[in-house]
């Protein structure tokens, strides 16, 4: 199953500078397990687990344009073809 995984900036050191890479998976965390095999480190960056292994706070993840959050989180399922948009959320600006 091809999924492909837009990495923003941020983590474009992990993925050797690519803009987007191709993953496997049947969930949102088995598809983390298989970046982490092919990118090593960047499963950290996207995974709490001090947080019984729930996406980090500031990192939001899409799947076809939907927040997974809003779906099942990291046991949200995919399917071949899927596409996974990784973002992290910016915050800032003047009170």
């Amino acid at each position: 199953m091809a999924i492909e995984v837009r990495i923003p900036t941020i983590l474009r050191t992990y993925t050797d500078g690519a803009k987007a890479v191709q993953g496997d998976g049947e969930t949102i965390a088995d598809l983390f397990a298989d970046l982490e095999a092919r990118h090593t480190g960047i499963q950290e960056r996207l995974i709490d687990t001090a947080n019984n292994g729930q996406l980090r706070r500031f990192v939001n993840v899409y799947l076809n344009d939907e927040d997974v959050r809003f779906l099942d989180g990291i046991s949200t399922k995919l399917a071949d073809g899927d596409s996974v948009t990784i973002l992290p959320a910016v915050a800032g600006g003047m009170v």
